[in-house]
């Protein structure tokens, strides 16, 4: 008997398709009958989902560099106690869309403050718990701008609005995560058709599916 679930995370620019990809992943990890929970950051529980209409709306300027990494450390830490934590306790898998290296990303390589300071907010308010694994979803910075452009038709969130150079250091931060840690990151194009993306993140999971007798 399995006790304890898995933790996945997709990290990507905008427009990678992460949220797509999370809830196709889902899909075929239920049909394998394992119990998956689909969640996001910021958000994933009632003070999260608090954080991020604070985080995502305004004008860019609302927030420093430094109020947005501890507004992100907040969430992720309710997030956690409330929600991925009991979930992998339960035996369940977790797929989280967006988790800790989007704020290594956007709030430390791309907004200028150090990794470590990142990671010593994520060992205080979240145990320092890491995914088992994390898909990086690469697409070009101007394509994925063009789709988080006309995603439902809505108005680009505070991060999204930001310049190509800034998304290119997004971009560049999450390659250096994963030339640095190859046991937990998985690059994957995400230009490709959503049916190969899904394919490609099974093929990614395969060392943690539970065999089947």
């Amino acid at each position: 008997m399995n006790t304890r679930g898995r933790f996945i995370s997709l990290e990507g620019g905008e427009g990678a398709g992460k949220s797509t990809q999370a809830r196709l992943i889902a899909e075929e990890l239920r049909a394998r009958g394992l119990e998956v929970v689909v969640t996001r950051e910021p958000g994933g529980s009632e003070g999260a989902e608090a954080i991020r209409a604070l985080l995502l709306q305004g004008a860019q300027g609302r927030w420093s560099v430094r109020s947005e990494a501890l507004l992100f450390a907040a969430a992720r830490a309710d997030h956690i106690e409330k929600t991925i934590a009991p979930a992998i306790r339960s035996g369940a898998w977790v797929i989280c869309d967006r988790y800790i290296d989007s704020s290594r990303a956007y709030q430390g390589l791309a907004g200028g403050i150090d990794d470590a300071e990142i990671l010593a907010l994520h060992a205080f308010g979240a145990g320092g718990l890491l995914p088992d694994r994390t898909f990086v979803l690469e697409v070009p910075v101007e394509q994925g701008r063009a789709r988080a452009e006309n995603r439902d038709g809505a108005a680009a969130d505070r991060f999204a609005a930001r310049g190509d150079n800034f998304h290119a250091d997004v971009a560049a931060a999450f390659r250096r995560f994963a030339s640095n840690d190859p046991g937990r990151f998985r690059i994957v194009d995400a230009v490709a058709s959503p049916q190969s993306i899904t394919q490609a993140l099974l093929d990614g999971l395969a060392d943690l599916l539970p065999t089947v007798a």
